[in-house]
């Protein structure tokens, strides 16, 4: 069944790949430092860096499936267009969103050990709100602006504008700058959560 006036497979899959990476990225990025002890109680290793690796981890596997992304559109008869070129714009995006989070979620899983379940559960919940599996047409007008509060709206639909679509990240300018304005604080609030917290990391673990 056609979506967008593609078939569906390559409507759906420019929306899962980003949601798989975001939350590979996100799950293992949360349990870095409490899956690494022996580095935490080395005063001289830097403890920030290892939910980046685990981001960079999920990255590159990632970038294994943007390309079968361009594989299955070849296949179907779909060639690269200048619009590709934001997928770049868009990861990058991902990867800042990610950071933030995960600076928040590492610290506290240290003392509050349940943050990892929960940060599961939310991602669950996560999946079936963003619009990966149904398409955002389907909602009424009134509804809609809820579920752009989601970040990952935004990642989602930015790989379909891509890839389907046909639209510059610039003309959804509100979202643009929402969905910054929304990374920005959770960096400094991760940064700054990170930093008060890490002196007792080795204590804690």
């Amino acid at each position: 069944m056609p979506i967008n006036n593609v078939p569906f497979i390559l409507w759906l899959v420019p929306g899962i790949l980003p949601w798989f990476f975001f939350n590979d990225g996100l799950l293992s990025a949360t349990n870095a430092i409490i899956e690494n002890t022996y580095l935490v109680k080395k005063v001289i290793f830097n403890v920030s860096i290892l939910p980046i690796v685990k981001i960079m981890s999920s990255l590159f596997i990632h970038l294994f499936f943007v390309v079968f992304i361009f594989i299955l559109y070849g296949m179907y008869g779909y060639f690269p267009s200048i619009y590709n070129v934001q997928v770049v714009y868009y990861l990058i995006a991902t990867l800042c969103f990610l950071f933030g989070l995960s600076l928040i979620t590492s610290s506290l899983v240290v003392f509050l050990k349940d943050i990892g379940q929960i940060i599961g559960m939310i991602l669950q919940f996560g999946f079936w709100i963003t619009p990966i599996f149904w398409s955002f047409k389907i909602l009424p007008e009134r509804y809609r602006y809820f579920f752009k509060l989601n970040p990952m709206y935004y990642i989602v639909e930015g790989y379909r504008d891509s890839f389907i679509n046909h639209v510059w990240f610039w003309q959804h300018y509100q979202l643009t700058a929402f969905f910054w304005i929304i990374t920005f604080c959770f960096i400094i609030i991760g940064g700054t959560l990170f930093k008060k917290l890490r002196p007792h990391f080795a204590d804690v673990i």
